[in-house]
C-alpha cells in the first residue's frame, strides 16, 4: 500500500460523500495504490452508516467504529494503529482540508522529508474566536518546543510510517505531532496549503479547549527536554528551594545566637523550614522519576535514540 488516509471524524453525515469523492478522484489521477481510514469517534448522526454503505462499494475504505467519543487524539490513533501504507496522511473530515494538496505533500515526502504539515495560510475561519488565539497559541508552542511552524492546529499532515509508529499520543497531544516527533530527529517541512470554509455541520473546536492545550503542552515540554533526566528539572527546583530554606535559617541562627534576637515570632522560621522540606520533597521526587523512567525505557525496550539509517553494519 503506497498511502493511508486516516480520518477521524464526529457527526459528519453530510460532508462524508463528498470527502470521499474528492480522495478517490485525486488519489486515482495520481495512480497511487491507497487506502481511505475512516474513523467515527461515536457519532449520533448517520455517519456510520454512510461510511458502511462506502465501504461496501469500495474496498478501499475502510471503517473504525469506536464505541464513543474519545476525542479527536484518540480517533487519529486509531487509525494509525490499522493503517497498511507507508505514509500516512491525516486530514479532518469536515471539507476545510482540500485533498488536491495531497499530491504536492507526497512529492515532499519523496523529496526526503520525514513529515509535512500543512499551513493554513489563508485561513477561512473567524478572526477572534479562532484565527487570533490559533496565532497565540503557535507562537506559544514553537516558543516552547523549539520547533517553529506557523499552524500547529492543521489536521492535514503526511509523514512516513515509521515516525508515527514510534508516538503514543493521549489527551489532545495530535496538535504537537510534529514537536514530538522532532525529538526523533525527523525532518519536518511545513507547506501552504489550501484551507475552506466549513459548508456542513459545526466545529468541534473552541475557546474551551485553551486549558487543556496549554496543560498538554507542559507535558510535551517536560517530554522532550527531561524524559529520560526528570532528576535535571525536579533537582534543580529542590536545591534551589533547598539552599534558599539552609540559607534562611542560617541568617536566623546567627541572629539568635550572636544578638538575642527571638525566633517565636518570626515568619521567616516557619518559610526557612518549609523550604527545606519543599527542596527535600523536590529531590526525592525527581530520583523516583529516574527509577520510573528508566523501567519505562528498559522494561519496553523502549530506545532513548533513533536511526536513520545503516551503513555497512548489520
Amino acid at each position: 500500500m503506497d498511502i493511508s488516509v486516516v480520518i477521524p471524524l464526529l457527526n459528519e453525515e453530510k460532508n462524508i460523500p463528498i470527502l470521499y469523492d474528492e480522495l478517490t478522484q485525486v488519489l486515482q489521477r495520481a495512480g497511487l495504490k491507497y487506502e481511505l481510514v475512516f474513523v467515527d469517534d461515536g457519532s449520533k448522526d448517520a455517519s456510520l452508516e454512510i461510511l458502511e454503505a462506502l465501504q461496501q462499494r469500495d474496498q478501499t475504505v475502510r471503517v473504525i467504529s469506536l464505541r464513543k467519543n474519545f476525542g479527536q487524539t484518540a480517533a487519529m490513533t486509531a487509525g494509525f494503529d490499522h493503517v497498511t501504507g507507508e505514509v500516512i496522511i491525516a486530514m479532518d473530515a469536515d471539507l476545510q482540508n482540500d485533498p488536491a494538496d495531497i499530491p504536492m505533500m507526497l512529492e515532499k515526502i519523496q523529496e526526503g522529508a520525514d513529515m509535512v504539515t500543512g499551513w493554513r495560510f489563508n485561513r477561512q475561519d473567524h478572526f477572534f474566536s479562532r484565527k487570533l488565539p490559533s496565532k497565540i497559541a503557535n507562537k506559544i508552542i514553537s516558543y516552547a518546543t523549539g520547533v517553529h511552524l506557523h499552524d500547529y492546529g492543521c489536521t492535514l499532515k503526511a509523514f512516513k510510517k515509521e515516525v508515527i509508529q514510534n508516538i503514543k499520543l493521549y489527551g489532545e497531544m495530535h496538535r504537537f505531532i510534529p514537536a514530538i516527533a522532532s525529538a526523533m530527529g525527523v525532518t519536518i517541512v511545513e507547506v501552504k496549503v489550501n484551507h475552506r470554509p466549513r459548508r456542513f455541520g459545526t466545529s468541534k473546536y473552541g475557546i474551551s479547549r485553551t486549558l487543556r492545550v496549554i496543560l498538554d503542552l507542559i507535558t510535551v515540554k517536560f517530554l522532550l527536554n527531561y524524559a529520560t533526566r526528570p532528576i535535571h528539572v525536579f533537582g534543580t527546583f529542590g536545591f534551589v528551594s533547598g539552599c534558599l530554606g539552609g540559607l534562611l535559617a542560617l541568617i536566623l541562627t546567627i541572629q539568635r545566637q550572636l544578638y538575642g534576637i527571638p525566633l517565636s515570632d518570626r515568619p521567616l522560621l516557619l518559610l526557612a523550614v518549609l523550604l527545606i522540606f519543599v527542596g527535600v520533597q523536590f529531590v526525592t521526587i525527581g530520583l523516583v522519576a529516574e527509577m520510573l523512567a528508566r523501567t519505562y525505557h528498559e522494561s519496553q525496550n523502549k530506545p532513548t535514540y533513533y536511526i536513520r539509517k545503516l551503513v555497512g553494519c548489520k
